[in-house]
């Protein structure tokens, strides 16, 4: 008989199904400061509801473990992924007593672990169907659209994050504002400085070691010391110099986060820019060189665009790398998400925490996926006019 067993799918399912049944669903509070109490989802639900998510987990983890179409199991984790966000809004109003402020509902260990095995369903199965890169950009707009429709339904209101998030609306956009200047405004920077750096090395050999060992060098010190690092001469600046503190040049702050990003990025767009140069056929310069184009004109024209999914790689690489460190210029005044993971971590407040993590996750994802898309419409691109 031909096996019929999913082996992804029964480790999906050997997950999920514990979680489900034997880990707490959501942790109850009386009140934000006390201790949590674990609650299954037997308890946290009302009966209907806790019945629906076990025959719907039930039936989507039976269509994972059984070799199935891939859309089949396409549709099944988006329903799985759906009921389960819907579960944790009906927990938190089910236990929320009518007109309760105070009471906190929080997230538990067994709805992320469900959430972990059904998104890795959802990602397995569209792995297995290929998706086209708009489509890919389509299905990321899909999932942040269905989020976005959980929050302004109200479903998730009474859950902790919502309240952590409700109390500080105002604080949030801009942390997220200052979260994504720090991020890109650092991104285009190195850009502006590296990609000129990696033509000179790819045009100068000889300054293609020393500028790629600095660059190196740069790339081992940890982030939190090249903060300190910057401290001093910054806050020199801002004290010596008539202007430089009104233009935001100070010892601490966005300043100091700004630059180290700016200098954590260089080494991946100089190193790609150098190998997608290095990667155009020497064929093709030599044919523009034989119709009459100058260096310059061989290099906007032809290498450069060439080279552009190297470089478009590496932009990818630095976009996601700064928005995961930017968190932690809150820690000299940089502002960004990391505000609210560290007041989480000092008032041992996971869900605020979370509030500050969940975002910058979400962003780091969201880049991943764009630029792996706009990288692959170039190569592809590339291809075309290789052929051409």
């Amino acid at each position: 008989m031909k096996q019929r067993i999913d082996k992804l799918g029964a480790v999906i399912a050997l997950i999920a199904m514990p979680a489900l049944l034997f880990v707490p669903f959501v942790t109850f509070k009386a009140n934000r400061i006390v201790h949590g109490q674990p609650v299954s989802v037997y308890s946290a639900l009302p009966t209907w509801a806790a019945a629906c998510l076990t025959g719907v987990t039930f039936g989507v983890l039976l269509s994972a473990m059984i070799k199935t179409g891939v859309l089949v199991r396409v549709l099944a984790a988006c329903l799985g992924l759906v009921t389960v966000l819907i579960a944790i809004g009906l927990a938190a109003i089910h236990l929320t007593p009518d007109g309760n402020s105070f009471v906190r509902v929080s997230t538990a260990s067994g709805f992320w672990l469900m959430l972990f095995a059904l998104s890795m369903l959802l990602i397995d199965a569209l792995a297995r169907l290929r998706p086209q890169p708009v489509a890919r950009m389509l299905l990321l707009l899909g999932g942040l659209l269905t989020i976005a429709a959980f929050v302004m339904s109200g479903l998730w209101n009474e859950l902790s994050l919502l309240k952590e998030f409700s109390t500080r609306a105002d604080g949030f956009w801009r942390e997220a504002w200052r979260h994504l200047a720090l991020a890109v405004g650092s991104l285009l920077a190195a850009f502006a400085i590296g990609l000129p750096l990696g033509i000179l090395c790819y045009r100068v050999e000889k300054a293609r070691a020393a500028i790629l060992s600095l660059l190196n060098i740069i790339q081992t010190v940890p982030s939190i010391a090249l903060f300190g690092l910057l401290i001093a001469p910054l806050g020199w600046i801002a004290a010596n110099l008539a202007g430089a503190s009104e233009l935001g040049i100070r010892g601490i702050g966005a300043a100091p986060a700004f630059i180290a990003l700016v200098l954590y990025a260089l080494l991946p767009i100089v190193a790609n820019t150098v190998s997608g140069l290095v990667g155009v056929d020497a064929a093709v310069s030599n044919a523009a060189k034989g119709l009459g184009m100058t260096d310059g004109q061989i290099l906007r024209r032809i290498e450069l665009p060439l080279a552009m999914p190297a470089i478009l790689t590496a932009i990818r690489i630095v976009l996601v790398q700064n928005i995961g460190m930017a968190t932690i210029a809150a820690l000299i005044g940089g502002g960004g998400f990391g505000v609210f993971v560290f007041q989480g971590i000092g008032q041992t407040a996971t869900d605020l925490v979370l509030l500050g993590a969940l975002p910058t996750v979400a962003l780091a994802l969201c880049a991943a996926v764009i630029m792996d898309a706009l990288t692959e419409l170039a190569t592809r691109a590339r291809k075309e006019t290789a052929t051409a």
